[in-house]
């Protein structure tokens, strides 16, 4: 069975330290929901917090209807997938993954066909009889999935579970454990400072920092419409200019400090007014112009191929360094030291009250739980 989780004004603190303020939060029954924020932002706190691993200081923890506050950890019906794997060393294949179940005293038979069917299922029966020292760090972290799911839980746990292996292998394990997901239906939380990782298995994501929950949304709308610039800045890469958002005949234009200006529409009705803003134009978003169209004139500090794309780093005529991405062509790649124009995307941008703590945009959905 699984369960809808709810979180009510959690607080957390170790000694004088506050680490989690005030922090609510709903994840649905059945759903892939990942905690993404910087190293000590309290994502894994929050996690061991619904593990029962460490003591709750304010508000209430609930499965379902189910207040777990009091609840032994061994009695919450999770599963847990830590980050250095956790599977003995001395056991089989087999047997970790059946230790769950001698554990909970379930039938001899049930024990072995469970056992069958997961280690199946994450494609691990062929090394049934090996021990952990003779797979690969994507083996080991398959057996510790098989093994946390094998009980049935309610709830699945996983904390940077990826953060170990090479990066080919986190690419293959991230969509191995999206489909078991997808297969199996397990209300799941997920721990990991890695965007990319986030966004390829996501239902929906908590951008965290210091203790507070800067949005909640699926990967593509925290990615096209943060709600402030820090999650703009940690969702992918990004670049942050200063700018000047006029209204002229109803109309909005931003004009950056080299004068260069295009009309931005989506502006919130309650920010249609003359202000300093910060705008936020991904790589991508930016166009690469060969004739003579008017843009941010630029110098190409250095460009890198890789494959698909070509990344190029460019100052501005203001100072400003900025990146930019442009699909790969056969054409030659613009060389360091060449003074290149760019075009905006307009409609993929983001912009920021001058503070940085408020997109001004319309479309920014944050499912934060008040």
């Amino acid at each position: 069975m699984s369960v809808d989780i709810h979180i009510k004004h959690a607080v957390k603190k170790f000694g004088n330290k506050t680490i989690i303020p005030d922090l609510s939060l709903d994840v649905q029954n059945g759903e892939f929901f990942t905690l993404l924020g910087p190293s000590g932002c309290g994502k894994t706190t929050l996690l061991r917090m619904i593990a029962g691993f460490n003591t709750i200081e304010g508000g209430d923890f609930f499965f379902n209807e189910k207040r777990i506050n009091d609840l032994d950890p061994s009695k919450r019906n999770i599963g847990m997938v830590f980050q250095n794997y956790a599977i003995f060393p001395h056991l089989t294949v087999r047997k970790n993954v059946a230790f769950g179940l001698k554990n909970k005293k379930f039938p001899k038979d049930q024990i072995e066909e469970l056992t069958d069917q997961f280690m199946r299922l994450v494609h691990v029966d062929e090394y049934a009889d090996r021990i952990p020292e003779r797979l690969s760090g994507g083996q080991q972290q398959r057996v510790a999935l098989a093994r946390a799911l094998v009980i049935s839980p309610d709830v699945l746990l996983m904390d940077e579970p990826l953060s170990n292996l090479d990066a080919k292998l986190r690419v293959e394990m991230r969509t191995v454990i999206k489909r078991i997901h997808d297969d199996v239906g397990i209300t799941t939380i997920y721990v990991t400072h890695d965007q990319e990782e986030a966004m390829a298995v996501s239902d929906r994501i908590a951008v965290m920092n210091e203790g507070v929950i800067q949005q909640i949304g699926n990967p593509q709308e925290v990615y096209q419409r943060p709600t402030n610039v820090f999650v703009a800045s940690f969702i992918g890469r990004t670049n942050i200019l200063e700018a000047r958002l006029s209204i002229r005949d109803g109309r909005s234009y931003l004009t950056f400090k080299d004068g260069f200006e295009f009309e931005i529409e989506g502006v919130l009705e309650d920010q249609m007014k003359d202000q300093d803003v910060l705008a936020s134009i991904r790589p991508e978003d930016f166009v690469l112009l060969h004739g003579e169209e008017k843009g941010f004139e630029a110098v190409v500090i250095d460009s890198t191929f890789l494959g698909l794309s070509t990344h190029y780093n460019v100052t501005l005529a203001t100072g400003d360094e900025v990146e930019i991405t442009q699909e790969s062509s056969r054409k030659s790649i613009v060389k360091r030291g060449m003074t290149v124009s760019l075009q905006v995307k307009s409609d993929m941008i983001n912009v920021f009250t001058a503070d940085g703590e408020h997109n001004i945009l319309s479309g920014v959905k944050n499912d934060e739980v008040e």
